[in-house]
């Protein structure tokens, strides 16, 4: 039987796990149902790539799978501690049920492979044997990531689920799920370096084992690093790909509808003394043509919105913007908005969306803000957007892309935006908005 601390150790990470399998479990289980009850259901598919079939049952499964570690670790340390066919039977056990587990987690957790390496830091003895071992667990680590699993499968995250709360309840959320797999991290390096300790008697064996870690880190690292480049490159790849179709597809509509339109007027210009009511009927025709036309450019250009515009609808889109920035910098941004339903047609919520996206990244950038503040409210026909932020501000404003940017896009919508730069600075735009109207 292995000493006192050594069993205080695993059952403080068998207790972790615990914690981080039944969170992401019944966490999913509970959001699903007030999904449903919201009737939002429909909605919330349309936002993600997959979803869990029985969330339920993953939790009555997941609790069963966990039980046979407790009872696998039970006869391991108090029952069969110095049979070794025993021990080597249940780390076994540990580790197909560990995987298991994973899978059935949509692999949002992974962390339960470092109980199964701290069992074989223990009862390893042989240095071949004990690395070998460890090094199918750490590679059982990697390609259980969530991550490099999702660019070839369709996979539910519990990000998504997350996300389906407010701001703040998203960032009680993440830190306590962060917190809890941090730690789990950290008392399995403590407690290797604490087991090493006590086997071999030598501070060597420590830095030998940090070392390797370290390196396999640097070559972790280094082979996300060009998984990442892999990754964008092919994005990119797509993503020209697909904007030259589209380049090509609006082009041809385009052409196709003002050649139609040039031609009927050209008919017109020729029958209408002859014929007045054989010019009103072109004129029908051309007018039907256009409208058809319009439509079609619609279809190509919705194409190109922005993604989260695409998964989600305007205003959820905005809190998913306002929470990656807070998360990425130390600016606090208070949203709020005075419409109640924030949909509009495709061409106002892609304004809306890249004038508050471009009014934060330029306050934040240029303007060192901390507080931003981000109001919507509704008018006679229009909305007024505002953006303003306690930054260094800008008596002297020169026109950059930024502003330009912002400026190009609201004059599109008909629209005016205004800058003050007196105190913080502050993007104020009146945007026409075609209330009523049905869109393709």
């Amino acid at each position: 039987m292995q000493g006192k601390k050594f069993i205080y150790f695993k059952i403080l990470m068998i207790v972790i796990n615990l914690i981080a399998v039944l969170f992401v479990t019944i966490f999913i289980y509970i959001t699903t149902q007030k999904i449903c009850n919201n009737f939002i259901a429909r909605e919330f598919i349309n936002t993600v790539d997959a979803l869990p079939w029985k969330p339920f049952r993953n939790i009555i499964i997941s609790a069963c799978l966990f039980g046979m570690l407790i009872f696998s670790f039970i006869i391991r340390e108090f029952i069969y501690p110095n049979n070794s066919r025993v021990v080597y039977l249940t780390l076994l056990i540990d580790f197909i049920t560990s995987i298991i587990t994973i899978c059935i987690l949509n692999f949002n957790y992974n962390g339960i492979l470092f109980l199964v390496m701290a069992n074989i830091v223990t009862y390893t003895k042989g240095t071949k044997a004990r690395y070998l071992l460890m090094l199918i667990s750490v590679m059982g680590i990697l390609i259980a990531d969530y991550e490099m699993i999702s660019i070839n499968f369709k996979l539910y995250s519990i990000n998504d689920y997350i996300s389906f709360y407010d701001s703040m309840t998203q960032q009680y959320l993440l830190g306590f799920y962060n917190t809890v797999v941090s730690t789990n991290i950290l008392i399995f390096i403590i407690y290797c370096i604490y087991v090493i300790q006590n086997q071999r008697g030598t501070i060597d064996e420590v830095n030998n084992l940090y070392n390797q870690l370290r390196k396999a880190n640097e070559d972790l690292q280094k082979a996300n690093e060009q998984l990442k480049e892999y990754s964008k490159i092919t994005e990119k790849m797509g993503e020209t790909k697909e904007r030259n179709r589209l380049a090509r597809e609006i082009h041809d509509t385009i052409g196709h509808t003002l050649t139609g339109i040039s031609a009927g007027i050209d008919a017109c210009i020729t029958m209408v003394e002859k014929s007045p009511e054989g010019t009103k009927k072109q004129l029908e025709i051309i007018s039907r043509v256009t409208r058809e036309g319009i439509n079609e450019i619609r279809r190509s250009v919705n194409k190109l919105r922005p993604d989260a515009i695409e998964r989600l609808n305007l205003e959820s889109a905005i809190h998913q913007m306002i929470i990656e920035i807070e998360l990425m910098t130390n600016t606090h941004i208070y949203f709020e908005s005075d419409v109640k339903n924030l949909k509009f047609a495709s061409d106002e919520e892609d304004a809306i969306y890249r004038v508050i996206q471009e009014s934060l990244t330029n306050a934040i950038r240029h303007g060192k803000a901390t507080q931003i503040w981000v109001h919507i409210k509704g008018g006679e026909g229009e909305i007024i957007l505002t953006v303003k932020d306690n930054g260094i501000g800008c008596k002297d404003m020169k026109k950059g892309f930024g502003t330009i940017h912002i400026m190009e896009r609201i004059k599109m919508l008909n629209g005016t935006v205004g800058f003050d730069g007196t105190d913080g600075f502050t993007v104020t735009a009146r945007i026409p908005i075609r209330w009523g109207e049905e869109y393709d």
